[in-house]
């Protein structure tokens, strides 16, 4: 057998004195050969990141740094080794790929150059050889027009674009090891795919190890040679992906594999003959987009065309799309954050498209939403229970019983009834999800719109939060409109689906229906896309 590409032995992270555990690493040993790819898999706060960063040496020093170990690559312990040494190896032998392309990319800066700029700094190659090596680089990765994407600022680049550029950084100098933190979570469905392929390909063509970091089983199952499962700094399961994903042994293994969501989509329940709660008629919306910061030509966006949906009182509707689709403008149109150009939207019986913000107001109780970024739409300052008591409030309810109301609310998305007293930094991404939930409850709605709720967090956060909503839907008797990219969460949570594509509705119907025979090419395509869709589908 050949020396492994890496290896990792008794790999100790520390924390700081006022963390929840002393260790965000405890004694983690792992090998990867050269040309594999090993998935690390596990929750947020399991340490996977942490390690990744700990073998480059970019731990958040003092006050979190290595205290044990040995990390040893080509003939060296990268843990005993100077910042300069480190330096060097850094980009040249271990490159990095990072979550979120657009921190990764120095905005200022035409992409072709930042490429060029890791092989100025670690070669010495002529500017004409830097440049054809950077063309070559931009094909590599499958990106259209190499010379005008090389003139392109990462603001002008899609994200999937913007990922495939930071790989072909990573692969500048074809390193022996490249570290995938996350690289796709951020991304569409087949923008995923594509990139996960493409990684695959690379590093087949180039005989690189790759140590992929994800918290989803389905990436694991499309991409992985073999697994760790992380918890709390522990790796609790190792093997081959088939070993660990057709019969793990562990029970954390087996809870997050139980977690994952399915394709066997929800049943729709028969019709009764009421009318519909929601109904949207030939919707239109459209951006008009300046080219140049003092004007200029004018750029339109049909983000909405001709748009038309119902959606049953009690049923929950999933309305599936990539990014740029126009789910998220029409669910903003619906809630009344966006005007519309042309077109019907009815709550309940009553026109509420084309009204003033004052005409709206007695219906906002009416329609509430759940937004992708809990922390991003809790106001910091506030308590929790005066954020999930100010709607009631808003609406008439006394300070006391609307406290009173949010302790209750709290309690029943599952939070303590201290939470009221809280702060929104003091809770995990799921438990502030849920009181975006609690808050959207709080003034007894009839709708609920989520927009990718559940797209941030981890897999079995994700199952419960899921979970959670269909309870409440039928507790509360509500209707519910789900937006999201992923076709798996859809068939958890909706009857109905409806898939958009550049502004227009292309299939819609019942779940069973569309998941038994997608007729759209582009509903298709995303179901080819699930990652991992072979074994996902043999799931429960």
């Amino acid at each position: 057998m050949s020396e492994p590409a890496i290896s990792i032995r008794d790999l100790q992270v520390a924390l700081p004195a006022w963390s929840d555990r002393k260790l965000a690493v405890a004694g983690v040993s792992l090998d990867i050969a050269p040309g594999e790819i090993l998935c690390i898999v596990g929750e947020s706060g399991s340490g996977k990141s942490m390690m990744g960063k700990a073998i480059l040496g970019l731990l958040p020093a003092p006050h979190v740094r290595a205290v044990g170990g040995q990390v040893h690559f080509e003939g060296r312990d990268l843990l005993t080794l100077s910042e300069d040494a480190l330096r060097a190896v850094r980009g040249r032998r271990i490159a990095m790929i990072f979550q979120e392309p657009m921190t990764a990319l120095n905005p200022l800066m035409p992409v072709g150059r930042q490429i060029e700029e890791v092989l100025e700094i670690h070669t010495d190659l002529a500017p004409a050889q830097r440049r054809a090596r950077v063309l070559d680089l931009i094909r590599d990765v499958h990106l259209p027009d190499p010379e005008r994407m090389i003139a392109s600022y990462p603001h002008q680049l899609s994200g999937g674009q913007r990922q495939r550029i930071v790989i072909a950084m990573a692969l500048a100098l074809e390193p022996g090891l490249i570290i995938a933190d996350e690289p796709t979570t951020a991304l569409d469905v087949t923008t995923q795919a594509q990139i996960l392929h493409l990684i695959k390909e690379l590093q087949r063509a180039h005989g690189t190890a790759v140590l992929f970091i994800t918290h989803d089983f389905g990436v694991v199952a499309e991409i992985a040679d073999r697994v760790a499962v992380m918890r709390h700094g522990e790796v609790v399961e190792q093997g081959a992906a088939a070993d660990v994903l057709g019969a793990p042994q562990a029970d954390y293994t087996k809870a997050l594999v139980a977690a994952v969501p399915g394709l066997k989509p929800r049943l729709r329940e028969p019709a009764d003959g009421t009318p519909p709660l929601l109904r949207v008629v030939d919707l239109e919306k459209t951006y008009r987009i300046s080219s140049g910061l003092f004007g200029g030509a004018v750029r339109e966006v049909k983000a909405a065309k001709k748009v038309s949906l119902e959606l049953k009182r009690g049923s929950s509707l999933a309305l599936v799309g990539e990014s740029g689709s126009g789910k998220t403008t029409l669910a903003r149109c619906i809630i009344g954050l966006e005007s519309v150009e042309s077109g019907l939207i009815e709550l309940d019986g009553e026109r509420i498209s084309g009204r003033s913000r004052a005409e709206l107001r007695p219906h906002r109780k009416n329609i509430q939403m759940v937004f992708q970024d809990p922390y991003a739409s809790l106001n910091p300052r506030q308590r929790v229970g005066d954020i999930v008591a100010l709607g009631p409030m808003l609406n008439g309810v006394g300070r006391e019983e609307a406290i009173a109301q949010a302790r209750e609310l709290l309690r029943l998305v599952g939070l303590k009834p201290d939470a009221v007293e809280r702060y929104p930094h003091e809770f995990s991404g799921g438990q502030r999800q849920r009181i975006g939930i609690a808050r959207a409850l709080a003034v007894k709605p009839k709708l609920i719109v989520a927009d990718e709720p559940v797209s941030a967090l981890d897999v079995s956060v994700q199952k419960q939060v899921l979970e959670l909503l269909n309870d409440l839907r039928k507790s509360f008797g509500l209707s519910m409109l789900f937006i999201t990219h992923d076709l798996r969460v859809a068939a958890t949570v909706c009857e109905e689906i409806a898939i958009m594509q550049r502004g227009e509705i292309v299939e819609r119907g019942a779940t069973a229906d569309i998941f038994a025979a997608p007729s759209h090419p582009y509903t298709r395509s995303l179901f080819d896309a699930v990652p991992g869709r072979a074994w996902i589908s043999g799931l429960g």
